[in-house]
């Protein structure tokens, strides 16, 4: 077998762990002065986040090693089995800021959106591998496709978590677009569904105050509503690091200013403590998961391994992009965190359960083949050509 004979893509292993690591010194950094505030100890959220990242290598590595074509039959499953959640999760779940959007289990909390994330491109992508021929049509391909889709996204979006609903849907539609469907019926849903979620938007206060704060913002107006608080001292941030940084563990912005700067705001730590230089690395560093998620995903074995590929790659990549907007001032105020780096739990744990599958994926391509000697005993010496037996 292909999985037996070639290594994984340890370019794609090499980037993933170096983010992991880094995020341990910056999540210390940016959370100490809190943690030392409310925890007595300035290490207190910081072992959490290792503990955490511990976890995420275990269930990385115990991926890696699992044929990724087993999960074919259990998709319809598993993604069944997050709606539940979800729905569990809106009736019972514990509310947090007002929005409920974790379920305690056995004394420990997880983030059910985060596993219908995954679930859903899992099973999108199934069905794109089977089914790949009837997204042509309307009625009998690109609406299942959205049935599933929009059963996820409107459930995540009622918790409320608008942000999170919004990314999930755009990379179901990413992952759409990539299996074949008709441009004509992506831009009609897209059209279609503009006013809806822009009701959505308006219909919440902090919502509301959020956008229109963020207009305001980037139209030179003064703001000083606490909506778009986090934003303006995120940017203050950056604007403290300059090109060069002001030097690891120096962030000005960590003492209070910044709140919850260890969580979705600490790219602004990053750009604070290690400047452009250090932003530009960590960016550097989601570009290459993106060149090689690519690469992978074009020699995979199969068109299930090949739109998983891209699904795992655009959410890892996507996310990025998406915190790096909105600490910089892009887009307005959000709760997406950056992958590896932020401070957390559910999202840690199943983005390295997707990348153990990524890599597992790229065990089955050409891309690293193991040395064949190995396998074909001791090398044969060639015999010397004719011509020179008698030099």
């Amino acid at each position: 077998m292909a999985s037996e004979k070639n290594h994984i893509d340890r370019i794609t292993l090499f980037v993933v762990l170096i983010l992991m690591v880094v995020s341990t010194v910056v999540v210390y950094s940016a959370s100490s002065t809190w943690a030392m505030q409310k925890m007595q100890s300035a290490s207190g959220l910081v072992n959490k986040h290792i503990a955490k990242i511990m976890i995420g290598l275990v269930v990385m590595f115990f991926a890696m090693n699992i044929d990724y074509k087993r999960y074919k039959p259990l998709t319809k499953w598993v993604i069944i089995g997050s709606i539940l959640l979800l729905v569990m999760t809106r009736l019972t779940g514990g509310e947090i800021k007002g929005a409920a959007r974790w379920l305690s289990v056995g004394g420990m909390s997880m983030q059910p959106s985060e596993i219908a994330k995954f679930a859903l491109l899992f099973h999108l992508a199934f069905l794109l591998s089977n089914k790949r021929e009837k997204l042509a049509d309307f009625k009998t391909g690109f609406m299942p496709l959205m049935f599933w889709i929009g059963g996820v996204v409107v459930l995540v979006m009622v918790q409320p978590n608008f942000s999170t609903g919004s990314m999930i849907f755009a990379l179901g539609m990413i992952l759409i677009f990539v299996g074949g469907a008709r441009l004509k019926h992506l831009l009609f849903t897209v059209i279609a569904l503009v006013p809806v979620f822009l009701g959505y938007m308006m219909s919440a206060g902090y919502r509301r105050e959020r956008l229109m704060t963020w207009v305001g913002f980037g139209s030179g107006e003064t703001v000083t509503s606490t909506a778009n608080y986090q934003s303006l001292q995120g940017i203050i941030g950056f604007g403290n690091g300059g090109i060069f940084g002001v030097g690891m563990g120096m962030s000005k912005q960590r003492e209070l200013f910044l709140p919850e700067s260890y969580g979705d705001f600490i790219f602004s730590i990053v750009g604070e403590e290690y400047g452009l230089i250090g932003t530009l690395v960590f960016m550097a560093l989601y570009l290459t998961i993106l060149l090689r998620g690519l690469k992978i995903a074009k020699y995979a074995p199969d068109d299930f391994g090949k739109y998983l590929a891209i699904g795992i790659t655009s959410t890892i990549v996507l996310y990025a992009i998406a915190n790096a907007l909105v600490t910089l001032g892009l887009a307005p105020t959000t709760g997406i965190p950056m992958p590896f780096v932020s401070y957390g739990g559910t999202a840690i744990i199943f983005s390295s359960f997707a990348v153990g599958v990524l890599l597992n994926i790229s065990s089955q391509t050409d891309l690293h083949p193991r040395e064949r000697e190995i396998h074909a005993g001791p090398a044969v010496k060639p015999e010397p050509a004719i011509g020179t037996l008698y030099k």
